[in-house]
């Protein structure tokens, strides 16, 4: 997708729906709500300020819409209500109001003719999520990117230094990932690689992340001290063990920890993990170890 072209802010045929809006209301009015819509890039902001336009100018104290994956909403839930549907990028966007008192009919109008000019403001702040995403995530786990690992780590850190709670660090890959490629071929490979995302999505608690940094190796940014990355490591293990498709090809998983501490860095922490996951690996493989936090 060209994006610039999705984000050109009058298209014709949003040109013709503002200068039909223009026409029974205040230009400048008008000119002040598409500035605000089109100040954010944040779908629920830009939600929020249409809804905020259209409270101040209508009976309307709430709203939720609906549009594929997103569930925006602002406002209060109760009231009278009234659906809309609206087309955007040709599929149906589902706008619920609840009103104060019912409209009337200039009322109505009047929100019939401030709909439009939330679809372009809206459509170019979800296509910039989804592009923020892409750049952030692995298309493959769905997992964090490498460059997404590097600056959530730093902060990580930064947190643990400043006494905000201990920050830990495992290091994953998966054991004989290159013979099952080569014997069983990549789209075999990439199943795997997609089930070991999920395996350590779904292990992990809400406060942890976890990101692919490349072929087979995976890392997770544990908020916790080394006794509870412990324990995820050996639910991890356990939970591969269990897993139908890694016993029937011969896959295991191996993992190596470590936890910050006041004087070290992002690439020290790497380091001292991956160390401990040679240490695994030197142990006979799925299994994991913890390092000692020296650097040799």
């Amino acid at each position: 997708m060209d994006f610039g072209l999705a984000t050109e802010l009058y298209p014709d045929e949003y040109r013709y729906q503002i200068a039909n809006y223009s026409s029974n209301n205040n230009p400048l009015d008008l000119i002040q709500t598409i500035q605000q819509l089109h100040a954010s890039l944040d779908p629920r902001t830009v939600f929020a300020c249409y809804g905020n336009i259209l409270g101040q100018h209508l009976p309307i104290q709430g709203a939720r819409l609906t549009y594929g994956q997103y569930k925006l909403s602002w406002g209060k839930r109760y009231g009278i209500t009234v659906k809309r549907q609206l087309i955007l990028a040709g599929q149906t966007l589902h706008i619920q109001y609840q009103l104060l008192t019912p409209l009337t009919p200039s009322q109505t109008s009047d929100m019939q003719e401030m709909e439009p000019l939330l679809l372009q403001p809206l459509l170019n702040a979800m296509q910039y999520e989804e592009m923020s995403k892409q750049a952030m995530f692995d298309s493959l786990t769905g997992l964090g990117n490498r460059h997404y690992y590097s600056q959530s780590l730093t902060t990580a850190i930064a947190r643990a230094h400043r006494k905000q709670g201990p920050v830990a660090l495992i290091v994953l890959d998966l054991d004989n990932f290159k013979q099952l490629n080569d014997r069983f071929g990549h789209k075999c490979g990439d199943y795997i690689l997609k089930e070991f995302g999920n395996i350590i999505q779904s292990t992990i608690r809400n406060t942890d992340q976890a990101f692919r940094i490349g072929g087979d190796e995976f890392v997770i940014i544990v908020q916790g001290d080394i006794h509870a990355t412990s324990l995820l490591c050996e639910r991890i293990v356990v939970t591969i063990n269990q897993h139908p498709s890694f016993n029937q090809f011969g896959v295991s998983c191996s993992l190596g920890a470590a936890e910050s501490h006041d004087t070290i860095e992002a690439e020290q922490l790497y380091e001292l993990a991956d160390k401990a996951l040679y240490q695994a690996k030197a142990a006979g493989r799925n299994c994991f170890k913890l390092s000692q936090n020296q650097l040799v």
